[in-house]
């Protein structure tokens, strides 16, 4: 032990720890700083409140950051990351006379999938913006024309009924999502399959009701608020609809870039002048990994300025308690303290203040996050990154922001302090 009282200031302390040992001097000092906390109790609250807020801010907004970033990658877990979107459209050119003619066709989407052996599903579909009604009450959703391949390629599943068949090529068939079901019941149509809805001036015959079906970014159409017919009954309902949207699946472990290759060039060729732009889940994946980069950093950043807030908050305080604990400095040289006891007394203070108010601090931004989730309708995950850093400032808080108040009272003169009323 003797060794270890050769060392000055904190070198003793980190070397008696350090062999395992805690020091009874240290363990009285402990107390000590506790004993006087407990005896200003307004003060410590204040100092404790404003280390409370400033971690938990950094912890409520970077774990909302992540729980937004997650409940978005969770869209992708049931589609899958092997599917490929693609939207097409023809610019007008007043000099092209022959513009009207040219239009992906169903021959097209067989070219594709036939040239293109890395695709095992393709789905075209047509969007169209056409009136929904039943017995004559407004239903709000929209029309999707498409094939039966749509149903695998999106995973839409069925809670009555079928989905649409190649078999209903020239018959009024519709399949409704859950939404538009939930409408029709309300209108007192509690027999869905059998019945029928207008769509503009046509009337088509329920033959399924889709389950509710998960939103996600990848397919911008809302399964739930809309009516799945065949693509040559979307073309009946108007006659400026075409295929201008494919979405596929591609083998697993299939390159993105030779099947986009292949399929532009099926397509430049038999619709010369088609714009095409391609998207895929792992380039949404990659846009929002780096967006939540982004976003924590910029939260960590808010929540750091009220962290840093509280953490003059202490020091203030601290230094009010050096003040107004001059002559018991004085007399604790008197009897024997020396500085570096002086010092760490504060210290432990100052830092015991900042760990009870980061751990305040983290069970309050956990409590917060959960609230922003249960509202969000997003699905809550304790991470374990955001309270230990918010816990682990608040430590380095503690002793950047104690320090100087310590070093201050450790140098006072003890002649001085004791002349002090």
């Amino acid at each position: 032990m003797s060794a270890h009282r050769e060392n000055t200031g904190w070198q003793y302390y980190f070397i008696t720890f350090w062999d395992g040992k805690i020091p009874m001097d240290f363990i009285q000092q402990v107390k000590e700083a506790f004993s006087n906390l407990a005896g200003a109790k307004l003060r410590s609250f204040l100092a404790i409140l404003g280390i409370l807020v400033g971690t938990g801010s950094v912890v409520a907004l970077v774990s909302a950051g992540q729980l937004a970033t997650e409940h978005a990658l969770a869209q992708f877990k049931k589609l899958g990351t092997d599917l490929l979107s693609i939207n097409m459209y023809q610019a007008y050119n007043p000099d092209d006379k022959a513009a009207a003619k040219k239009e992906i066709t169903t021959t097209t989407i067989h070219d594709i999938q036939k040239e293109t052996p890395t695709i095992s599903e393709i789905a075209p579909y047509i969007l169209s913006f056409s009136s929904l009604a039943f017995n004559g009450n407004k239903l709000n959703g929209n029309v999707i024309g498409s094939t039966q391949a749509l149903q695998g390629v999106i995973k839409i599943d069925m809670s009555e009924g079928r989905f649409i068949s190649f078999l209903d090529h020239s018959q009024t068939y519709c399949v409704i999502g859950d939404n538009i079901a939930q409408q029709i019941r309300k209108l007192g149509g509690f027999s869905l399959v059998g019945n029928q809805i207008q769509l503009g001036s046509q009337f088509f015959t329920i033959i399924g009701v889709a389950k509710p079906w998960a939103e996600n970014s990848f397919f911008n159409q809302d399964i739930n608020n809309s009516v799945i017919i065949t693509l040559s009954a979307a073309k009946v309902l108007s006659k400026y609809a075409q295929i201008s949207n494919i979405v596929l699946r591609l083998t697993p472990k299939a390159e993105f870039d030779p099947v986009e290759a292949s399929i532009k060039k099926i397509i430049q060729r038999q619709v010369p002048g088609e714009n095409i732009f391609f998207r895929s889940p792992q380039e949404i994946i990659s846009s929002m990994s780096s967006q939540r980069k982004t976003l924590t950093l910029l939260l960590a950043l808010i929540g750091s300025i009220s962290l840093f807030v509280g953490g003059i908050g202490v020091m203030n305080i601290m230094l009010v308690s050096v003040v107004e604990r001059r002559r018991e400095i004085g007399i604790r040289m008197a009897v024997g303290a020396r500085r570096r006891d002086i010092q760490v007394l504060f210290l432990v203070e100052s830092v015991s203040l900042a760990l009870f108010g980061g751990l305040l601090g983290v069970l309050f931004g956990i409590f917060i996050s959960f609230i922003i989730a249960y509202f969000a309708k997003w699905g809550f995950t304790l991470f374990f990154l955001p309270p230990a850093a918010g816990f682990f400032v608040s430590f380095i808080v503690g002793i950047f922001f104690g320090f100087y108040p310590a070093y201050q009272a450790s140098r006072l003169d003890p002649i001085e302090t004791l002349r002090s009323d």
